[in-house]
């Protein structure tokens, strides 16, 4: 904390007619006790004093003035110089309205509070040692990526220096020293790590001292997870108690990594969003080259999205940002979707988790678990309350542990009741395992605290007509800990994926890609319980966990190897080439199917697709884009100028130009009473230096659509050339259609973008 200037003496440096410009207004002691909230304060930066040498000393000045002399509160929490020009502070509504008085004032932005969205992935990626991406980029090496999330173990082995390459030059960050983390444990992999908890602190939120750590440590395990996902290590022998055991990886395993704590376990467990804006403005500070948060707050306008604004400065100074679409799983849910971010949804793995069971009738069946031991049930009855519709549910306290200990018992399905409670109530009663009926289960695997197995409800009828008719139903045996490959379809978009069109501005399609998310192996941190098992407490060195969380460090990874291959790319062009070769068709030749239904999913589901890094390396043409095609779209959106401020964090911009669409990778057409909508796009040659480009449309009934032209010639390395599409509607086409433009040329590049139609 910055000590604080007396004002008597800062009076001094001004000349009197900027005093009473910018000081005078806000200079009031506060006589009666006001109720203090945390704000974030935007500034003007043009309108800074000459007399203060750092934004930081201005900032404080105007704290200090509105201090009164029984006042020894520490107000200012943090001041922000890269994702903006202003501070955060603790406030009365008087000092507040006194600030905003102020001709410096921009925006106020009241404290908000943020949550988490929470390997063999790798290798589902297509990424090899021998070809490919993988070393082509020399895995990363070079790159430094940045991770808002809990913190980090750094004693892990995903983040050992050993073999690592020098640290950038370009690198400006240290690692924080405090009573549970020492600078020594950072290396050339952990090469820097911060906390920030002054704004959670600020609303009178306790850091559990139990359950965290108020340093850059993790507790929690979710920010290990993430940046062991993104960059960490090969480790090998690594498991989830046996599950996926094989090596942990991260995507980018040479890459170079920071954390920055802004997330902790409390008793609200919330994260503020002062502290989050304060770890992104160190990151862009010490020069982070990616920039990955699995994290999301209330979606709000862009003027009003601290995260947004953060994000667009970073974009500016060359950064990739890339975000967590959410965990909503339903329409107009998407987090996070300004259209300078990188917004991933999550999507499943080819890989499964089960267990067999054999019954005595010689019936064989496989289902889903997750349950952590290596154990064989043999010649066990097999118990189902046939007679009772709450001991047939497992309902709470109904089952008699007299008549199920020591057996097998069958749950059936409900949809009043979680499978976790029936497990509970399976666990109470002294049963030996459990049977539970679910399609779509959305357990995790630290809900499994017994023997259990998930069934779909065709392959429960057959048990339960055999439990039914045979009174002495045994089960023969059942196996635990099997891992399987292959599982089909897959990918599928997951259950919990939050899906677009974007709340904010339906304009622009969201997500724009997706990744794995579901069961990812991690780094998680050795001393948080990941599951109870009877009185025993289980922890591990790596676990499999699911979300959006952690769909966001592969594409994070991707980007970093995609940097590392072209230096010269920009953010936008890294985003279009993972977007424009992003694939839709799954491992049985079908569209990509939404989890949550088994239907087909669409790209309001999967944005442009699942994510395929080796062809992001060659995507043959790019949609670029810098901040001033940025400045032109929120320009369309009709902001006042005090808002286009407090977004750009300047006084000047260019609005000129005539509003048009973004270059974007996509199209998203909304039709409210038009026919016709027409798309302005520029592609850049990245590809070979001479190629002509044919235009493919895959167009369902009742959508036409032109190209204007339909055929594009390159004669050199980064040429640009313009198209035009017009999509054309009639009055009986469905009130949502789809299709696809794909650019092919000669050498085996396909540019695709998915064309998604709304009828109002």
């Amino acid at each position: 904390m910055t000590r604080r200037m007396q004002f008597s003496i800062l009076i001094s440096h001004y000349p009197l007619c900027l005093l009473l410009l910018l000081l005078l207004p806000i200079n009031h002691a506060i006589s009666e006790p006001e109720e203090c909230q945390t704000y974030i304060i935007h500034m003007d930066l043009s309108q800074k004093p000459a007399s203060f040498s750092t934004h930081e000393s201005w900032h404080q000045s105007i704290v200090n003035s509105l201090l009164s002399t029984a006042d020894d509160r520490e107000m200012l929490l943090y001041s922000y110089n890269h994702v903006m020009h202003g501070f955060s502070a603790s406030l009365t509504p008087s000092q507040l309205s006194a600030i905003e008085k102020s001709p410096a004032h921009l925006a106020t932005y009241p404290e908000s509070f943020g949550k988490l969205f929470t390997t063999y992935s790798p290798k589902f990626l297509g990424l090899q040692r021998e070809s490919g991406l993988w070393p082509a980029a020399s895995f990363g090496e070079g790159v430094i990526i940045g991770i808002v999330d809990t913190g980090i173990w750094p004693e892990s082995e995903s983040f050992s220096g050993k073999g690592m390459s020098p640290i950038p030059q370009r690198w400006n960050g240290k690692c924080e020293n405090s009573t549970t983390f020492s600078p020594s444990a950072c290396n050339r992999k952990l090469i820097g790590a911060k906390s920030f908890s002054k704004g959670l602190q600020a609303a009178g939120i306790k850091i559990s001292s139990e359950h965290d750590y108020d340093s850059a440590r993790d507790v929690f395990g979710h920010g290990t997870h993430t940046s062991s996902t993104a960059a960490g290590n090969h480790v090998l022998g690594a498991s989830h108690f046996g599950y996926a055991k094989g090596t942990a990886q991260g995507i980018a395993p040479r890459a170079h990594i920071a954390m920055y704590k802004a997330l902790f376990i409390s008793d609200t467990e919330k994260s503020a969003a002062t502290d989050v804006l304060a770890g992104m403005d160190q990151a862009i500070a010490d020069g982070v080259v990616i920039l990955s948060l699995s994290l999301g707050f209330n979606q709000t306008a862009y003027f009003k999205d601290v995260i947004a604004i953060a994000s667009l400065s970073a974009i500016e100074k060359g950064i990739f940002v890339v975000c967590a679409a959410g965990n909503d799983g339903s329409l107009f849910s998407t987090y996070n979707g300004a259209p300078w971010i990188a917004t991933v949804g999550a999507a499943t793995l080819d890989r499964s988790f089960t267990a067999t069971m054999t019954l005595e009738n010689g019936l064989e069946l496989e289902g889903i678990s997750y349950f952590p031991e290596s154990i064989y049930i043999t010649n066990a009855s097999l118990y189902y309350g046939r007679d009772n519709v709450s001991k047939a549910m497992c309902k709470a306290s109904a089952l008699d542990q007299n008549e199920v200990a020591g057996k097998v018992v069958l749950c059936d399905n409900s949809t009043k009741i979680d499978v976790s409670d029936q497990m509970e109530e399976v666990e109470r009663a002294g049963a030996y395992a459990g049977i539970f009926l679910v399609d779509i289960s959305d357990l995790q695997p630290d809900d499994f605290i017994i023997p259990s197995l998930i069934l779909d409800t065709a392959s429960g009828t057959l048990v339960r007509k055999y439990v039914t008719e045979d009174s002495k139903a045994k089960v023969k045996g059942m196996r635990f800990t099997l891992t399987k490959l292959g599982a089909k379809p897959a990918p599928q978009v997951a259950f919990f994926s939050s899906r677009g069109p974007d709340p904010i501005n339906p304009g622009v399609l969201k997500p724009d890609i997706l990744a794995p998310g579901v069961d990812v192996l991690a780094a998680v941190t050795p001393i948080r319980p990941f599951i109870k098992i009877g009185k025993y407490k289980l922890v591990t060195d790596y676990a499999l966990d699911s979300g959006t969380s952690m769909a966001t460090p592969h594409v994070a990874g991707v980007a970093a190897l995609l940097k590392a291959v072209h230096k010269e790319w920009s953010p936008a062009a890294i985003r279009s080439a993972i977007m424009t070769t992003a694939y839709t068709i799954d491992n049985t030749g079908s569209i990509l199917k939404d989890q949550s239904t088994g239907l087909p999913a669409t790209p309001l589901d999967f944005g442009a697709g699942h994510i395929d890094a080796n062809r992001a390396m060659d995507p043959g043409l790019v949609y670029d884009m810098d901040v001033q095609d940025y400045i032109e779209f929120l320009c369309g959106l009709g902001y006042d100028e005090k808002q286009m401020k407090s977004i750009l964090r300047r006084s000047q911009w260019n609005c000129s130009q005539e509003p048009t669409d973004l270059n974007y990778p996509s199209f998203m057409a909304i039709f409210y009473n038009e026919t016709v909508k027409k798309f302005s796009r520029v592609v850049t040659n990245v590809g070979d230096e001479e190629a002509v480009y044919h235009a493919n449309l895959k167009l369902p009934t009742g959508m036409k659509i032109t190209i204007e032209p339909s055929n594009l010639t390159f004669t050199g390395k980064y040429q640009k050339q313009n198209f035009v599409l017009s999509i054309e509607t009639d009055k009986e086409a469905p009130g949502l259609v789809y299709g696809f433009l794909n650019w092919i040329d000669q050498h085996n590049h396909t540019v695709s973008s998915p064309i998604v139609v709304i009828k109002t």
